[in-house]
Order: structure tokens, then sequence, then C-alpha cells
């Protein structure tokens, strides 16, 4: 009887241990200084950011990237259970960006696009006007109208694939392949000024839904966390 006790509790205290470690991913961490490396295409690898958000009505979003592809890649996705392009910035292979709200996008020409360098990119939604606009490195570009419609449902945000499906629904010629980093997302349009002092790495207020510097998040497959100084 001993024995039998004794092993029940190497095999709770085994399955608390289990259960910590693979919990350490989703807890908040500072990414500060910090990338995430995509080294292959794949229609697995990818990066899920946690929120408890379940609604949407007015955001900006900004990243960091680096990539040589030339073809169609995603930036960032959101997917909901009734909408699979329910917020996306997308690189498509005509040298254009496109930014998808509820299932309409907009696309944008003659922003910087250039393979082999770091690109900041910012996205600006409201849903009270339905008006979209991009900023890269610091320069804006027209004003689009895509929809009036609101996110009011749990979101699925993912890094590294497009999901055609609430979390899934990957596919290998849609995924990216390069470095991402400084990840931000608000409750609120950010101003001119505030997007071009991220854009130029200086002080800005960090996001409020989602924060590079306190981020929850969970990798699957090969996808690498790296000092960005290694770059340098």
């Amino acid at each position: 009887m001993k024995r039998t006790v004794t092993g029940l509790k190497m095999a709770l205290v085994f399955i608390f241990i289990s259960l910590l470690l693979g919990m350490s991913d989703a807890l908040p961490q500072d990414l500060s200084g910090k990338m995430l490396v995509f080294p292959q295409e794949t229609k697995t690898d990818h990066v899920t950011l946690i929120t408890s958000r379940q609604n949407l009505r007015v955001t900006t979003v900004c990243l960091r990237y680096f990539t040589d592809l030339s073809r169609e890649c995603p930036l960032f996705t959101v997917a909901t259970h009734s909408q699979e392009n329910d917020f996306i910035i997308y690189k498509n292979a005509r040298d254009e960006m496109e930014f998808y709200v509820r299932g309409d996008y907009a696309a944008f020409k003659g922003l910087d696009n250039q393979l082999n360098k770091w690109h900041s990119v910012c996205g600006t939604w409201d849903a009270a006007s339905g008006l979209v606009q991009l900023w890269v490195n610091g320069k804006h570009s027209s004003i689009k109208f895509v929809t009036n419609s609101i996110i009011n449902e749990p979101m699925s945000i993912v890094l590294g694939q497009e999901q055609d499906s609430f979390g899934g629904g990957f596919s290998s010629s849609q995924s990216f392949v390069g470095m991402i980093r400084d990840v931000h997302m608000w409750d609120k349009i950010l101003s001119p000024c505030e997007i071009r002092y991220y854009s130029n790495e200086l002080s800005f207020p960090p996001g409020n839904i989602l924060s590079w510097n306190s981020i929850e998040f969970q990798l699957t497959g090969r996808v690498l966390i790296k000092d960005v100084a290694d770059q340098c």
C-alpha cells in the first residue's frame, strides 16, 4: 500500500510539472529585442498570439518584418468562427499590400516592398467610418473604405500562416518565411506622430490588446526566438 501511495504521489507530481511546462509558452513574456524566425516554407509552423479580447470596432496593428519572398504571404492574420478573413495584413505577388476586414479588402500599390530589408507596417481600421489605411516605414497609403461591420466574437490571431479556418486551414504556398518582431495591437487609431515614432523605433505607447513587451503566445513547429542584435 505504501508503495502504491508513493507511486501515485510521484505520478501526480509528474503530471503537475508537465502541465506547467506545457503552459510555459502561454505565460506573458517580454520579447523586447527579440524576433520570431520562420525559417522554412511549411503548412504547420506558426505562432498563436493570445488575447482575451472578443470584440473589435477600431484598431491599429503594427509590426516589423523581413523576408525574401516574392510570392504572396501573410504578415498578420485574425480569424473568427464566422469569418476566416476577419482582419488580415497581406503581401501579395503583385507587389501590393492587401488589407482584409470581415472578408472585404482593399489593395494598396506603391508602398515600399523591397526584399531582404526590415519594414515597419501599421494598419488602422475604424468600423464607424469603415475606413482602412496602411503605413509602411512611416509613409502612409491612401485611405480606402472596407466595411462598417464589427468583430464581436473570439479571435484566433496567427503569425506565419494564413488561416482558412479558425486557427487552421494552413497552406505552405501561403506561409511566411522570414522574421517578425515588435507586434503591437491597440483598440484605437494611433496618431500619425505615434505611428512615425513606432516606425523610427522611438518611444511609443505599447499595444493594449497585444504588446511585444508582455505577450502571451504559443509556438508550433520550427519557429525560433532570436535576438535582433544577432542581425546587426
